[in-house]
């Protein structure tokens, strides 16, 4: 028996359309226990992320480094399905399901440093959506265009509600020139529908660039203009924390200076996904998790 959910957030439509945010933003209580406390937990209503300065400590990041170095350079691991190539270095750009392929990066996950900052932000017991480890080596590796994650989420995963939070912990310094993220503070409060049909496995090459799910360049002009962009620098060990509405992106990394990050998506078990809302086949799981066990 299928169950109908509604459809709170329309997009790949004929026209694009924006339409005001349905859902909290913060959905646990303001003065509930954990790592973020009640002045963090306001700033990340009003903008939609959160930054720590050092959420690992440097003898952690060099854990973790090695774990990615060992990753990306495993013949089996290129092998793989979930590893993603740049399209002209070919050199690896990103690997899926790292919490389920390293015991290194399950640990991290399970670490309530960042569990628990999930947890406090949506209110309810939180699994792992989308896990990865993202490369972005100096001269040439390209970036991501301007996208919301959540338009993504909803409309090729089925994901129904904004209840959905990502970290990206830097394992390298992020500087303000070796093609950090950018976000539009405020962004996540609207949510802006793309027009445009999703063509059958658009993951394929959405991974390498951004197509589908795009928005136009009218509504990224206002959409700046209202809101400005934030680029965010730090330290290897510190980490960002953003909504999944938030509109997001990177530039190249032209610069000798590579740039490495362990990115984790949580969503809240209460928001588990459905069937797509508006693509033609479900994406693969190693992208948009179906295994919805609370992490522990």
């Amino acid at each position: 028996m299928t169950t109908t959910v509604t459809d709170l957030y329309p997009s790949r439509g004929a026209t694009e359309v924006a339409t005001p945010r349905q859902d909290p933003v913060v959905w646990g209580a303001p003065d509930a226990p954990g790592p973020i406390d009640p002045a963090g937990l306001q700033s990340f209503e009003r903008d939609g992320f959160l930054t720590v300065d050092q959420l690992i400590a440097p003898d952690e990041v060099e854990v973790y480094r090695r774990e990615l170095e060992r990753l990306t350079t495993d013949p089996a691991i290129r092998a793989d399905e979930r590893s993603i190539v740049e399209p002209q270095s070919k050199e690896i750009r990103s690997v899926f399901e790292v919490h389920r392929i390293s015991e290194v990066f399950a640990n991290l996950v399970r670490d309530e440093r960042v569990v628990g900052r999930a947890r406090q932000i949506l209110g309810s017991d939180v699994y792992v959506h989308q896990s990865r480890i993202n490369v972005k080596p100096g001269f040439g590796a390209s970036g991501f265009y301007w996208h919301s994650d959540f338009e993504t989420w909803h409309a090729e995963d089925g994901l129904p509600r904004m209840r959905t939070v990502s970290v990206s912990i830097a394992l390298t310094e992020n500087y303000d020139t070796n093609g950090g993220l950018m976000i539009m503070p405020g962004s996540h409060k609207t949510f802006l529908g793309c027009a445009g049909a999703t063509p059958k496995d658009n993951y394929k090459k959405s991974l390498q660039m951004q197509d589908a799910g795009t928005p136009s360049d009218e509504a990224l002009t206002k959409m700046a203009s209202d809101h400005g962009i934030k680029l965010f620098t730090g330290k290897a060990g510190s980490a960002t924390w953003f909504d999944c509405n938030c509109m997001h992106g990177s530039g190249d990394n032209i610069t000798p200076l590579p740039r490495s990050n362990v990115f984790i998506v949580f969503n809240s078990v209460e928001n588990t996904a459905v069937e797509p809302f508006a693509a033609p086949v479900r994406r693969p799981e190693f992208i948009g998790a179906r295994d919805f066990t609370p992490v522990k």
